[in-house]
């Protein structure tokens, strides 16, 4: 193996040879790093174009950065133990030891971080060949945690390098940990109710979801709240507590959208004209491409005040809003057109005052 000390056992005690060893590894640093992360990044292209993954250029981007400055750090690393300062010229030796291994913790979690990127979206991108929505949510959820846990080790590594006994503050977080779960009990409830949202499902990102306190679009589901797009395009946070415990209405959990209404006509319409009015409307909701077949109803169910009142309640095929409401205006202009065929008034809120003449008395 190669060994820095032995190196400079070889080249003795002169100055002069050692500042242009080192100055050496340092120029050959810069080279290397310049042109070899160049020919890797050209050998990478040239291996994914071959592989129908994309989890290899994943695993190539993420560690692309990180090794260029790592090769650089290793490089300033050499050149130092080649010299090898003494305290009086170089005092802060130790010091920049101690940097160089934190640099060098960062750059691992840099890649780390890099590579749960990349990894997530390799995920998302296969998520969305599934027909299941759960992979979809879950993806950004475990991202997010295994970012959180990469960043709590990368402390208590660091911690540990600069001296600090982990065992210690871990035991002092365990003394604390009562006080803390107090001062974070909302959060944690949040944490679990993204929990029980994610494992239950009531809607998913995309949704359109009505509660008694708001109605919107679902737009992401993090750590703490939900955000909802309303239809006046303001944004809700709703802390995840709160929403794993209220009565959620998922309007695009339906298959089909509900059409309820109610046609009024006139009392001098004839039985005959009533009967060939209802049967004309199950007629044209029969034929309609965008009326579901399953169920629907027309009935002459009621005797207002004003109008001979005909019930209809069916439903279009397809849930979505600009759908629905053609289906609905293609119905209602055939049902004016029979109408009118049939000579049949709508009739609207009306009054008929009736007077009386008293004869006078003679």
């Amino acid at each position: 193996m190669f060994d820095l000390q032995q190196l400079s056992d070889w080249i003795g005690n002169s100055d002069s040879s050692r500042w242009l060893v080192a100055l050496g590894i340092l120029f050959l640093t810069v080279v290397i790093r310049r042109y070899l992360i160049r020919w890797l990044h050209k050998i990478s292209q040239a291996v994914t174009k071959r592989t129908e993954t994309t989890l290899d250029d994943a695993l190539l981007a993420a560690a692309e950065k990180p090794l260029s400055w790592l090769i650089l750090l290793f490089g300033m690393w050499a050149a130092i133990m080649i010299l090898q300062p003494s305290s009086d010229v170089l005092p802060i030796l130790d010091m920049a030891e101690k940097a160089g291994r934190m640099v060098s913790i960062a750059l691992i979690i840099w890649f780390l971080w890099r590579l749960i990127d990349g990894l997530s979206t390799y995920a998302l991108s296969r998520a969305k060949d599934t027909d299941s929505s759960l992979d979809d949510q879950l993806v950004p959820f475990i991202s997010k945690t295994l970012k959180l846990f990469l960043v709590v080790t990368g402390v208590l590594v660091v911690a540990q390098n600069m001296g600090y006994s982990i065992s210690g503050l871990i035991a002092s977080l365990g003394i604390g940990g009562i006080a803390v779960a107090m001062a974070a009990k909302d959060t944690i409830a949040n944490l679990f109710g993204s929990v029980m949202l994610l494992i239950d499902r009531p809607f998913v990102v995309g949704d359109w979801i009505k509660t008694s306190e708001f109605e919107g679009v679902v737009e992401e589901i993090g750590f703490r709240s939900t955000r909802i797009r309303t239809f006046a395009q303001t944004l809700v946070n709703v802390p995840n507590s709160m929403l794993a415990n209220m009565v959620i209405d998922n309007i695009d959990a339906r298959s089909k959208r509900r059409i309820k209404m109610r046609i009024g006509i006139t009392y001098a319409t004839s039985t005959e004209q009533m009967q060939k009015a209802v049967e004309g409307i199950e007629d044209i909701l029969k034929m309609h491409p965008g009326v579901d077949q399953d169920f629907s109803l027309v009935k002459f169910d009621n005797f207002d005040d004003s109008a001979l009142s005909i019930f209809l309640y069916y439903f279009s095929k397809d849930k979505n809003w600009s759908v629905y409401l053609q289906v609905r205006q293609e119905v209602n202009l055939q049902i004016m057109q029979l109408l009118e065929s049939l000579d049949l008034e709508f009739a609207f809120p009306s009054q008929s005052l009736y007077i009386e003449q008293i004869p006078e008395k003679t």
